[in-house]
């Protein structure tokens, strides 16, 4: 069953025993934002077409917000766009993005993903977009397991205007209750910076 045939979080809880609970976690993380992007951003907005379709999200609007963070993490991490993920039958597909670590082997190998995945959903499909981003994160998570240590995985669903994210720990799922805007993009960046930070935080862990 691929990960897009799960349209809900309860759908995805009843099957693999997950436990729901909605609370902030989110300890936003200031990021500087160059003006660069700054520019970019501002002429997409105001001269591209760029909320068409969930591509067009992905790649004028979430994409370049990610790889703006990324580039601070790049030496650990590499962010994969649209990448197969597998572990079963029932948990297989192919998430929006993925930050994974990145292998000794070089930028053509796939590493563990056991970071982030993001989910884009054009409008307001949230409760299908968790539904689907539960799943991969639940199929990130069991690819990953190592003796003793089952890291946060770390999940996104924006349409591109919002953006919500959540964390699974175990079998213990947390949605942050606070959400964010392309609006104010100074605490979004702060909490996708928070999310990066604690991905190395966790590398750093398992290395040592």
């Amino acid at each position: 069953m691929p990960f897009s045939s799960y349209k809900s979080i309860s759908a995805v809880a009843k099957e693999f025993i997950i436990k729901y609970v909605k609370e902030d976690f989110i300890i936003e993380t200031e990021f500087t934002i160059s003006q660069t992007f700054r520019d970019e951003l501002e002429l997409t907005f105001n001269e591209s077409v760029f909320d068409n379709s969930e591509i067009a999200i992905c790649e004028n609007i979430i994409y370049p917000v990610l790889r703006e963070v990324w580039k601070q993490y790049r030496s650990k991490f590499l962010l994969w766009s649209h990448q197969t993920l597998v572990y079963d039958e029932k948990l297989c597909g192919v998430p929006d993005y993925i930050l994974a670590k990145r292998s000794p082997l070089g930028t053509v190998v796939f590493d563990k993903p056991y970071i982030v995945l993001v989910e884009a959903k054009k409008e307001s499909d949230f409760t299908e977009g968790w539904g689907q981003c539960l799943a991969e994160m639940i199929a990130a998570q069991r690819l990953n397991t190592e003796p003793d240590v089952i890291p946060n995985i770390f999940g996104i669903v924006s349409n591109g205007a919002i953006w919500q994210f959540g964390k699974l720990n175990s079998n213990l799922f947390t949605q942050n209750k606070t959400f964010y805007t392309i609006q104010e993009l100074e605490r979004l960046f702060a909490a996708v910076n928070y999310i990066f930070k604690e991905c190395e935080s966790q590398l750093n862990n398992i290395a040592e």
